[in-house]
């Protein structure tokens, strides 16, 4: 019987052992890849918003809406922003680069200079790879900073679609200036990524009840979308 116990042992611990191995292997292939930045500033509106995105593009963008400090201020209030977005192919590839460049995020990254507040953004990373995080205001580090920036640019990009929409559904009118806005902070490097509004300036361009020269602004900023 002992003999018997002992083949069954020598055959059964192997089979047990590759099991095992492969069930890691499988968790380790199923854990995402992704990369977040979460900005914090109570100065603004909104005052907290988060954006994750994965290797392949696609991503979350949430946002608390907050309120405006001056309800009477022209600019439009959007309210809570949750949408999911996509960013193109080249963009995605460059943040992910930046953040293995850096380490993925491992170490201090806040200067502790004496600037002014610009908001507490927090990038972090988690993946097969790896995992970090770094949290800052300003940092010394320049690709830590022109990360945090163009991330920032696409949270533009993304709320001045959410306004867009508003405005097509109560002020058709007003699009034009916002439209005038988003052009020129795209120009200015504040805004990015009209790949994540692609839908909003499509329905703003074919839609013929929209004045002519914010359908020619719609137009013009599809052709940055890529």
């Amino acid at each position: 019987m002992r003999s018997k116990s002992v083949r069954f042992l020598k055959w059964t611990l192997p089979v047990l052992a590759v099991s095992m191995s492969f069930a890691t292997l499988m968790l380790h292939g199923q854990q995402p890849t992704v990369l977040e930045m979460d900005f914090t500033n109570a100065q603004l509106v909104p005052a907290h918003w988060v954006l994750k995105i994965n290797p392949d593009g696609s991503g979350q963008f949430d946002a608390d809406g907050g309120h405006p400090a001056d309800p009477d201020a022209t600019h439009l209030w959007v309210g809570d922003v949750h949408r999911p977005v996509q960013l193109s192919a080249s963009f995605t590839e460059h943040i992910f680069a930046s953040a293995r460049a850096r380490k993925l995020f491992v170490f201090p990254c806040e200067s502790h200079m004496k600037v002014a507040f610009q908001g507490t953004k927090r990038l972090s990373y988690s993946g097969p790879d790896g995992s970090g995080a770094c949290e800052y205001n300003y940092s010394k580090d320049k690709e830590i900073e022109a990360l945090g920036n163009s991330l920032i640019a696409v949270e533009y990009t993304i709320l001045s679609g959410a306004r867009m929409e508003m405005l097509l559904q109560h002020d058709r009118l007003g699009l034009d200036q916002e439209l005038d806005n988003l052009t020129s902070a795209a120009r200015e490097g504040n805004a990015a990524e009209m790949e994540t509004i692609r839908a909003t300036l499509t329905r703003i361009e074919s839609d013929d009840q929209v004045m002519d020269r914010a359908r020619r602004k719609a137009r013009f900023l599809l052709t940055q979308a890529r």
